[in-house]
């Protein structure tokens, strides 16, 4: 079935559906002031053919636009049904547990091109410095080189620390770091992408150019033990963030026959609750890079495998995480 006969066919039952949401919500629950949209005996019924319908959205691939809105009507109802009394906290579980892997997923196209806008620029920037360690001068300062040079020095008690820096402290310092590359790359989008393209790049041949020259001096095992534990979360936030720019600069670049502001609207609900979830692993990712990563407690290759299983468990968890089988 083509998507318009879908949307025909099936869509004035999801709007009564999301009327009755709208009134049970703005009355915070009070029985029998809700019937007009759709009377109350009738909603569990609808709620199941609402993620029957969500289920053959995504399994025929129709556009991501109503593939979100129907995953955003079935969270508002599972809401309303089954966690009223949760608040702010059960809708926050319910967008980990389901509705941020299945935006992700629902916006492949422009999480793939900033993976290999970011990932790219990194693979080609540590493959040159490897080769030439002398180009990281066009890209680092002299100063923090060296200070880099002293945060992994193999002789170090604790990894990408100096002197006088604590866990809490370095906590404190990635989570404003990470959350300002998220920024970058994500509300720079508005100026026609470009400037999304440009964070996306820069940090990947920052990233690849301090990692190769490290390795290169002989820091390689200090370095990569560091960073593995906290990879999987920083990496895939960077790229998730600059996702979120790209589709805003999408909206302000082809906006269709919308005006720009319209689509600029439109495109900002997903960007933005791809920026929530990219927030949210920054954090995490400023947890285990404060208090995981510089231990020199546990061997290399313990901290290799930590950060093997944690890239498995956010690709499984991106992968697999709020699907829901179509009946």
């Amino acid at each position: 079935m083509k998507q318009a006969l879908f949307e025909e066919r099936y869509g004035p039952q999801w709007t009564r559906f999301e009327q009755w949401l709208d009134r049970r919500e703005k009355l915070r629950g009070r029985q029998g002031e809700a019937a007009d949209a759709l009377q109350d005996a009738e909603v569990p019924a609808a709620y199941r053919r609402l993620c029957q319908w969500l289920a053959l959205a995504r399994e025929r691939r129709y556009s991501p636009d109503l593939v979100e809105h129907l995953n955003r009507l079935a969270l508002r109802g599972h809401h309303v049904l089954y966690g009223a009394r949760g608040g702010q906290s059960a809708r926050l579980w319910m967008f980990l547990a389901a509705g941020f892997p299945r935006l992700v997923r629902a916006q492949w196209r422009v999480i793939l091109a900033a993976a290999v806008l970011f990932m790219g620029s990194l693979a080609l920037l540590f493959g040159v410095v490897l080769s030439k360690p002398d180009f990281i001068i066009y890209l680092v300062e002299p100063e923090h080189i060296s200070a880099f040079q002293e945060m992994y020095d193999p002789k170090n008690q604790r990894l990408g620390m100096r002197e006088g820096e604590d866990n809490v402290m370095m906590f404190a310092f990635y989570i404003w770091n990470n959350v300002k590359i998220g920024f970058q790359v994500f509300a720079t989008g508005v100026l026609f992408g470009m400037g999304t393209v440009f964070f996306l790049l820069y940090n990947g041949a920052l990233i690849g150019a301090v990692a190769a020259y490290l390795t290169g001096i002989g820091y390689g095992e200090p370095f990569w033990s560091f960073v593995s534990g906290h990879s999987a979360l920083e990496l895939t936030a960077i790229v998730i963030a600059g996702a979120a720019g790209l589709k805003l600069g999408g909206a302000v670049i082809a906006p269709g026959l919308r005006s720009r502001r319209t689509a600029l609207v439109e495109a900002a609900r997903p960007a933005a609750r791809l920026v929530y979830g990219a927030a949210l692993m920054f954090v995490m990712a400023a947890f285990v890079e404060g208090f995981w990563s510089p231990l020199t407690t546990f061997s290399p290759s313990t901290k290799y495998l930590v950060g093997a299983a944690l890239w498995a468990l956010v690709l499984a968890y991106f992968s697999l995480a709020g699907r829901a089988r179509a009946t």
